[in-house]
């Protein structure tokens, strides 16, 4: 995959995350565990992870025959989805319930990511170990936040 395109996807999945995310009051007012990092890590360490992804697709693409470009780029393509999908139903529908059920197919997405691209590159696999790690952080953040505000959806 040139690295044109797969810059242009990482940057298209972080921005549509990016305008899904909110901290507004609802945001504000949620109890939130206290080794919780700080909201201003979050920046940062998402765009590590956006940057290690592009290093990844780049190289795996540039060994990987044929058949297993489809394979890498279908399972790219569904951890964008489910990437997203986390941000509209955390920040926008208020739900982290929901949220952190579907974190479960995202970490499964990124756990199969890199299962795929180990075949491929055992280097380019590695560079995924920091996404899979942070997506676990958040998915205990995620379930602590459920565990101290739910229930959710009481209108």
């Amino acid at each position: 995959m040139p690295a044109a395109i797969a810059t242009l996807s990482a940057l298209v999945v972080a921005l549509a995350g990016g305008v899904l995310t909110t901290t507004g009051p609802w945001y504000r007012a949620l109890r939130n565990p206290a080794w919780k990092p700080p909201d201003w890590a979050f920046g940062p360490v998402w765009a590590t992870i956006f940057a290690l992804c592009v290093v990844s697709a780049v190289i795996a693409w540039s060994e990987a025959d044929e058949p297993q470009r489809v394979v890498l780029l279908a399972a790219y393509a569904v951890n964008a989805v489910l990437n997203i999908a986390w941000s509209a139903l955390f920040f926008r529908a208020e739900r982290p319930d929901w949220a952190f059920f579907e974190l479960v197919l995202l970490w499964l997405s990124v756990a199969a990511l890199i299962a795929v691209t180990l075949p491929v590159s055992g280097v380019a696999a590695v560079l995924l170990a920091p996404y899979l790690l942070w997506v676990t952080i958040a998915g205990f953040l995620n379930r602590a936040i459920v565990r101290l505000n739910g229930p959710f959806g009481a209108a």
